[in-house]
């Protein structure tokens, strides 16, 4: 019969490893779920700002493509949704990432519809397809003013007259 000497000291030492291991990786994890501020910080504000500036450039410019859908001027719709609306998805994408975190969602899937509006409105006049070209635009302006509302008041800029 083989005979096993416990060293105490050994296992009271192993004890202490993984007792310690685990009261680390525990309050590691209560430190990883801090909560989020509620409010802005000033610089999240001025880099909203400087986005939504951006944005709302490209809001005041929304008008004219509703003049080319009007007069049914698709070759310069497609042009207009393609060159100074090109940028659009890149900003509202940077907008969403800035706002609080109880906001992105929504805004996400706001800029996610603006987009797909003007790919129906850019569909649409490709067809030649007046009434789908329209009723999109509606639905554009309603996103879009929808998406901006998400920005906190403090970094929109005044909008155009």
């Amino acid at each position: 019969m083989v005979k096993f000497r416990v060293n105490f000291r050994a296992i009271v030492a192993l004890i202490l490893v993984v007792v310690t291991t685990l009261l680390l990786n525990v309050e590691s994890v209560a430190a990883a779920k801090v909560k989020k501020p509620l409010t802005y910080t000033p610089d999240q504000l001025e880099q909203l700002s400087v986005y939504t500036s951006d944005l709302q450039a490209m809001r005041d410019r929304l008008p004219e493509l509703g003049t080319l859908i009007n007069q049914k001027d698709w070759i310069f719709a497609r042009n207009f949704i393609h060159g100074p609306l090109g940028e659009l998805r890149i900003q509202m994408a940077n907008v969403s990432r800035t706002l609080l975190l109880d906001a992105q969602p929504e805004s996400r899937k706001l800029a996610k519809e603006v987009f797909d509006d003007l790919v129906a409105i850019d569909l649409a006049a490709q067809n030649r397809n007046f009434q789908a070209a329209i009723k999109k635009y509606a639905e554009v302006l309603k996103d879009f003013d929808a998406f901006l509302s998400l920005v906190p008041p403090a970094a929109r800029s005044t909008p155009a007259a």
